[in-house]
C-alpha cells in the first residue's frame, strides 16, 4: 500500500513538472520570436501605477514599445489599461505620457482606458486598430506574451510579441501567477 501511494505521488509530481516544462518553453518560444519592421499597430498591455508612476514592469514594457515606435514611424499605438485601486491614473494614460516624454508623436498613440484585464485589453483594443490594419505587435514582459498571444489569436489578431524584460524582484512571482493564469485559461477554453 505504501509502495503504491509513493508510486502515485512520484508520478503526480512528475507530470507536474512536465507541466511546467511544457509551459516554460512556451513562454520561452513567444518571448524569443523575430519581430518584424513596420507593422500596423502595437498594442502595449497595462500594468501597475503608483499614482501616477509606472510600475518597473509597466516601465519596461512602455521601453520596449518606445523603442520599436521610434525605430518604425508609421506605427500606431494603442495604449490598454484602466484604471485600478491605488492609481490616480489610468494605466493607459500613464503610458501615453512616458512615450510621449520618449519622442513618440502624441497622433500616433490612441488611448484604450477601460480595460482590466489582459482579455479586456486585447478585445477592447481590438476596437480601436484602424481599419485596413493587417498586422500588428503586443507589448508584455517576456512571461505575459504566450497567454497574450493566445487570446490575441482567438480574437482573429495577427500578432506576435515584443518581449519587455521582468523585474528580477517579481521573477519568481509573475512566473508562477503566469503559469496559473494559462492552465486557467486553458480549463475555460475546453
Amino acid at each position: 500500500m505504501r509502495k503504491k501511494i509513493t508510486v502515485s505521488v512520484l508520478s503526480i509530481v512528475g507530470l507536474g513538472v512536465l507541466y511546467v516544462a511544457f509551459l516554460q518553453l512556451k513562454i520561452y518560444q513567444h518571448s524569443h520570436q523575430e519581430i518584424p519592421k513596420n507593422v500596423d499597430y502595437v498594442i502595449v498591455l497595462g500594468a501597475r501605477v503608483k499614482g501616477t508612476v509606472p510600475s518597473l514592469s509597466l516601465q519596461y514594457r512602455i521601453d520596449a514599445a518606445a523603442a520599436y515606435l521610434l525605430e518604425n514611424k508609421k506605427t500606431i499605438a494603442i495604449v490598454s489599461g484602466g484604471q485600478g485601486e491605488g492609481e490616480d491614473i489610468s494605466e493607459a494614460e500613464a503610458m501615453r505620457r512616458e512615450l510621449v516624454r520618449k519622442g513618440v508623436e502624441e497622433s500616433r498613440i490612441i488611448l484604450e482606458d477601460q480595460s482590466t484585464s489582459t482579455y479586456e485589453n486585447i478585445t477592447f483594443s481590438k476596437k480601436l486598430i484602424p481599419s485596413g490594419s493587417e498586422t500588428g505587435l503586443i507589448v508584455s514582459n517576456d512571461f505575459h506574451l504566450y497567454r497574450a498571444s493566445m487570446i490575441a489569436k482567438r480574437e482573429e489578431l495577427q500578432v506576435t510579441g515584443i518581449p519587455a524584460k521582468t523585474p528580477e524582484i517579481v521573477l519568481v512571482k509573475s512566473y508562477v501567477r503566469e503559469y496559473l493564469a494559462i492552465t486557467k485559461y486553458y480549463i475555460t477554453r475546453i
